[in-house]
């Protein structure tokens, strides 16, 4: 594509950048919901099941990190790129709380901020480290988490 055409469809860079990163929130949130699905119907084996989805990417094609990570640290903080990660963010917090909250946490946002922060940093050594042991890792410490936030203590 010639960049005249590209600029017929996107006025700037941060326009263009913006849409790729939509149209990105799109299909990884898809991708996380499908392997989420995929770990059967118990939501806290959907909040392990989800990190399947970062070793089927790397499996595929290896890490390139996250785009939405990589659109932050470059984009100006009042950028339309910006606010698509923070959207972007934002939308897989929202779900990952709704399905803590079913799967009987007793902070979901809480556990939604640990599981995000894994799904995070798995993507971030993913790319760093080429090695898929981090999501092996991180899906470890996923297990861990959601049992300790959906463990009830029992006072006697």
């Amino acid at each position: 594509m010639a960049k005249s055409t590209l600029y017929a469809h996107f006025r700037t860079k941060d326009d263009l950048v913006a849409a790729y990163l939509r149209r990105t929130d799109e299909s990884w949130m898809g991708r996380l919901q499908e392997a989420a699905d995929a770990a059967g119907p118990d939501p806290a084996q959907q909040l392990v099941g989800l990190f399947d989805a970062l070793l089927a990417s790397f499996d595929r094609h290896g890490f390139f990190g996250c785009p939405f990570v990589s659109a932050a640290v470059e984009a100006e903080l009042d950028s339309k790129a910006h606010a698509a990660t923070v959207a972007h963010t934002r939308r897989r917090q929202e779900w990952l709380t709704g399905l803590a909250g079913a799967a009987g946490a007793a902070q979901p946002a809480q556990l939604a901020a640990h599981l995000g922060l894994l799904i995070d940093g798995a993507l971030a050594s993913g790319r760093l480290l080429q090695d898929r042991a981090v999501v092996d890792a991180a899906k470890v410490s996923a297990r861990a988490a959601i049992l300790a936030h959906t463990t009830r203590t029992t006072t006697a």
